[in-house]
């Protein structure tokens, strides 16, 4: 007897994971080289070199045809939100442990479950809209509003850049979904390659000698703005595994979301906390303090709760669906 095919969720399930995975890795090396070079050079050459794989995918999915679209306007908006994910969260990355940015970062699946009602037309009730609320007062924790600007690590709006960039990149998600109806995985993976290029070729033109950055001292300002550099030779490795990494987490991302609900594959993105943790304390030497691990609990929890109330929600749908065929 032959095994049952995967179904599209268990294959978006799937994808997520695998793209969670790369983008752990990639936080990782961002991370690493982000006291040499600035942000917008290294997402150059990430994506210099992931638009190479992505293109091999494009082959692999039908050939250049398939990068055609008739909704253009739709897909460079989409674009600039996930361009403008990554520059706010990257930003806040260079200065904050990797615990802690990916923590703030993981309200973007509850971002992803409230905006499915409006954007998408899917039906969310009032339990997993109290979830959600859960989830957003775990976030609140990790602001610490109880504790004075001066007496934090970083500014304020360093800590809020984490919360904007999963705003952004929920939204992206949700145009993912809807526009992967007509276009494959591959080709909304070489658009944002492009458009990141586009970017970080605009940022160099402006700031590319370093001049904004003489006389900063805040250091998220100093990765934006520092001059370019010609990588170290043992740097080389790190940039190319930025380019295959950014590959894997486009086209990854842009199936998962394609193939199955917005619901039911965002709750698995928070594999990506437990490994931020790991990472953090196996490189970086870092644990976090006790309001992050209280508000990744609560983020958590509120996601594993709106997930199993979908799966629960699926289930009555199919055994009506079953009932009224019978």
């Amino acid at each position: 007897m032959t095994s049952p095919k995967p179904t599209a969720s268990a294959w978006g399930i799937a994808f997520i994971l695998g793209g969670m995975c790369a983008i752990s890795i990639n936080d990782v090396l961002m991370k690493q080289l982000s006291g040499d070079y600035p942000l917008h050079q290294m997402v150059f050459v990430r994506s210099g070199i992931g638009i190479v794989f992505s293109l091999m995918l494009v082959q692999m999915e039908g050939g250049w045809q398939i990068l055609r679209t008739h909704q253009p306007g739709l897909h460079v908006l989409r674009c600039l939100l996930l361009v403008i994910s990554n520059m706010t969260y990257f930003t806040a990355l260079a200065v904050l442990p990797l615990a802690d940015s990916t923590a703030l970062f993981f309200v973007a699946p509850l971002f992803i479950t409230l905006l499915s009602i409006p954007i998408l037309g899917e039906k969310v009730g009032p339990l997993r809209l109290a979830a959600v609320a859960v989830g957003f007062a775990g976030v609140v924790i990790m602001q610490r509003p109880w504790v004075s600007t001066a007496a934090l690590d970083v500014h304020r709006i360093v800590l809020l850049l984490p919360v904007l960039a999963a705003l952004t990149y929920a939204l992206n998600q949700l145009m993912t979904r809807r526009l992967g109806i007509s276009s494959k995985a591959s080709a909304l993976s070489v658009y944002v390659q492009l458009m990141f290029l586009a970017v970080s070729a605009m940022f160099w033109l402006v700031a590319g000698d370093g001049r904004h950055a003489v006389g900063v001292e805040n250091q998220s300002l100093i990765f934006l703005l520092r001059a370019w550099v010609w990588p170290a030779e043992g740097d080389w490795i790190f940039f190319i595994g930025l380019g295959v990494n950014s590959a894997i987490v486009g086209y990854c991302l842009s199936q998962a979301y394609r193939l199955s609900d917005a619901a039911t594959v965002a709750p698995f993105e928070y594999i990506g906390l437990p490994l931020a943790v790991f990472w953090g304390w196996a490189i970086f030497n870092s644990l976090p303090d006790l309001e992050v691990w209280l508000g990744m609990a609560l983020i958590i929890g509120s996601g594993l709760f709106v997930f199993l109330r979908e799966q629960q929600k699926a289930r009555r749908v199919a055994r009506g669906m079953i009932d009224r065929r019978d």
